[in-house]
C-alpha cells in the first residue's frame, strides 16, 4: 500500500465559518494527504462579515508544538502556511521550513482589494517576502503580488504585464509563483490565475461568479497543494484548484447561501479529484 503522506498546515483556526484549518484539513483529507494542524491564532468567527471577533494569537504554543515536532522528529512530506498574526510567527515558520527537505507552500496572506489589512504594517510585507523566499511555490492574491514586489496595485493586466509580474516574482522566491484572483485584459469577465514556473508561464481560466467567499483563497491552496503531494505537475495542480474552486462557487451561488459564510464546501468535497472541468489553460508567452 503506497504511503500517505504527511503535511504541516500552520494557518489560523475560526470556529465560525469557512476558511483556514477549517477548509485546509477536509480538502487534503479528502485527497489523500494527513494534516498535522498548527493554529496560529483562534478567531471566534471569520473576520469577512461577522462583527468583531475574539482573536488570540498562539506564537508560544507554535514554538512549543513545532520543538516536540523536532523531537519526535515528525516525518513531514509537505510544510504550508497560511495566515501568519505577525512578523514573529513567520520568522518561526521560515526557520521550520528550512529545516525541511519537502515541499513548502507559502500563501503569504497579508491584504486584498489593494490594501495592506489594517492589522499589518511594512515590517510584515518584510517578513513575508522573506519567507516566500525559501518556498518551492507561492500563492499570493493579486494584492499580496503588488506588496511583495513593492509595485502600485495594477489595473487589469495585459498578457506581457503578468509574465513580467511574474518573472519579478520569482526574483523574491526560489520557487514557482501562482497568482490567483488576477484580472487580464483578455478576460474581462472572467476570474484568472496566472502561474509560472521553470517551463512556461500560463494562465486558468474561470468563469466569474457573482459575490465574495472568505476561504476562497484557503481552499485553492489546499487543493494545490494536495495535487502536488500527489504527483501533479504545476500547470495541472493549478487548474484542479482553480475548477475545484470555481465549482464550489456556482454551486454555493446557485444555492443562494449567503456568502459572508464562505462556499458550501461539504457538499463539494466528494468531487475534489474529479477531472478539472470549467476551465482552461492559455500560454501567456506568445509566439
Amino acid at each position: 500500500m503506497e504511503r500517505i503522506k504527511n503535511v504541516a498546515a500552520l494557518h489560523d483556526l475560526a470556529s465560525y465559518g469557512r476558511c483556514s484549518l477549517t477548509c485546509v484539513i477536509p480538502v487534503l483529507s479528502c485527497m489523500g494527504v494527513k494534516v498535522c494542524p498548527i493554529p496560529t491564532a483562534v478567531y471566534s468567527s471569520d473576520t469577512g462579515g461577522f462583527g468583531p471577533v475574539y482573536a488570540r494569537e498562539l506564537t508560544q504554543e507554535m514554538v512549543c508544538i513545532l520543538d516536540k515536532l523536532r523531537a519526535i522528529p515528525a516525518r513531514l512530506d509537505g510544510v504550508y502556511s497560511g495566515y501568519l498574526g505577525s512578523p514573529e510567527q513567520a520568522e518561526i515558520v521560515s526557520r521550520f521550513m528550512h529545516e525541511r527537505e519537502c515541499l513548502r507552500v507559502v500563501d503569504p496572506v497579508m491584504g486584498d482589494d489593494g490594501r495592506l489589512y489594517a492589522a499589518f504594517d511594512g515590517r510584515m510585507v518584510h517578513a513575508m517576502r522573506s519567507l516566500c523566499r525559501g518556498a518551492s511555490v507561492i500563492t499570493p492574491n493579486l494584492t499580496e503580488a503588488a506588496l511583495l514586489l513593492d509595485v502600485p496595485m495594477p489595473a487589469p493586466l495585459s498578457r506581457r504585464e503578468a509574465v513580467d509580474m511574474l518573472d519579478a516574482l520569482h526574483r523574491v522566491t526560489d520557487g514557482d509563483a501562482v497568482i490567483t484572483s488576477a484580472l487580464l485584459r483578455d478576460y474581462p469577465d472572467s476570474v484568472c490565475t496566472i502561474a509560472r514556473d521553470e517551463e512556461s508561464a500560463f494562465t486558468v481560466v474561470a468563469p466569474r461568479v457573482p459575490g465574495t467567499y472568505p476561504g476562497a483563497g484557503d481552499i485553492f491552496t489546499s487543493v494545490l497543494t494536495g495535487a502536488l503531494l500527489r504527483g501533479e505537475v504545476l500547470p495541472a495542480a493549478v487548474r484542479r484548484a482553480a475548477a475545484f474552486v470555481s465549482r464550489c462557487m456556482v454551486y454555493t451561488h446557485e444555492a443562494g447561501a449567503p456568502t459572508r459564510e464562505g462556499v458550501l464546501l461539504e457538499r463539494c468535497l466528494a468531487h475534489v479529484l474529479d477531472a478539472p472541468e470549467g476551465v482552461r489553460i492559455v500560454p501567456l508567452r506568445e509566439g
